[in-house]
């Protein structure tokens, strides 16, 4: 360990950045990977709570089953509920609440997709100040001095690899975290429009019902009258 950062502390100035973007890089993937792991969580029984309520009757229960349930799938449920019980437009409400969630699943992203842009370049920086550095030493002492140049050298030789593997494993991460987030944003669309279809099913069944018990009730009247 002691070895590494003897080595690390060889690549020049350009390291105090690097070094800047890794932390950023590592506080930014733990975060992220215990937001979307929670956002991620299965709502099966959730939905089907839902569905149990709803086709008893109990909206406030169904409604009660989203809001103790959390995740940007759950909010966006709760939220339909909402609105098909204020004013029979669910859909509209699962779609507001849907574009307020998804900052929140891309928060952070922007700063690992500017480290893994940012770090390669720091690194070719730091590779030309350490060329810079022996060519100076080179143009003063000649090649008389071959520990000022090949320290030169190692500084750009560091600061490229230190560049490089900063970015790699941020660009895997990013990558895997857009991906997550596809898959929740996907489970969103999937689980709203389930809820929309239910709640359609709901209301023709409702009205067939009333459409039958009016039915019922006219019959006698109509016998009465003849």
């Amino acid at each position: 360990m002691r070895d590494l950062v003897h080595t690390l502390t060889l690549g020049g100035p350009v390291m105090v950045p690097l070094l800047i973007c890794s932390l950023l890089s590592v506080a930014v993937i733990i975060e992220r990977w215990l937001s979307l792991r929670r956002a991620a969580a299965n709502v099966a029984p959730v939905v089907e709570k839902i569905r149990h309520h709803l086709l008893r009757g109990e909206g406030p229960l169904a409604l009660a089953a989203c809001e103790q349930t959390s995740g940007p799938v759950a909010e966006v449920l709760a939220a339909g509920l909402r609105g098909h019980f204020q004013n029979g437009r669910s859909e509209q409400a699962m779609e507001e609440q849907a574009m307020a969630e998804l900052p929140r699943l891309n928060r952070w992203l922007v700063v690992l997709d500017t480290i893994v842009t940012l770090a390669p370049l720091l690194g070719l920086l730091g590779t030309i100040t350490g060329m810079i550095r022996s060519f100076n030493v080179i143009s003063s002492t000649g090649v008389s001095h071959p520990m000022g140049i090949t320290a030169g050298i190692a500084e750009a030789l560091i600061a490229t690899a230190t560049g490089l593997v900063i970015a790699i494993f941020t660009l895997i991460a990013y990558n895997c975290f857009l991906e997550r987030v596809k898959r929740i944003v996907g489970e969103i669309e999937r689980r709203s429009t389930q809820l929309v279809n239910f709640l359609a099913a709901l209301q023709r069944s409702g009205e067939r019902r009333a459409a039958e018990e009016l039915e019922h009730v006219e019959q006698p009247l109509v016998a009465a009258t003849h």
